[in-house]
């Protein structure tokens, strides 16, 4: 069980390598930001791949997300063949993207966190 769990992710951070550079250099769609790869999930029986990633500094406008979104979806077949040919896998996982809400998550997060310590220092008057 562990062997399978750790070739899987030995698969996903291969596949999130790969898709960081084939996004950054070969998708060529103007929709596209800076998008970054976070994290690749790959599925026991290699049938998906889900890809989490963020668009750099646009986290807080949703159209640009969702042209990102789609300039991703449109590029699953072209990218899905050149992984074919970077990772020699007997199958190539379909590929599935998805928005890591997490980091924006994680700033808002902070952002809260350091507010209520400015607020607590004030009121005691430090």
């Amino acid at each position: 069980m562990a062997g399978e769990f750790s070739r899987t992710s030995r698969i996903g951070d291969q596949l999130q390598k790969e898709l960081a550079s084939l996004i950054q250099f070969e998708v060529k769609d103007p929709r596209l930001g800076l998008v970054t790869v976070n994290e690749v999930r790959v599925a026991k029986d290699l049938g998906y791949a889900d890809i989490y990633y963020t668009v750099l500094g646009k986290d807080d406008q949703p159209e640009v997300l969702a042209e990102n979104q789609a300039a991703l979806d449109s590029a699953k077949g072209f990218l899905r063949r050149r992984l074919a040919q970077e990772v020699k896998l007997r199958v190539m996982p379909h590929l599935r993207f998805h928005y890591d809400q997490s980091v924006v998550n994680g700033s808002r997060m902070s952002a809260l966190i350091d507010e209520a310590i400015r607020d607590d220092e004030t009121k005691n008057g430090n």
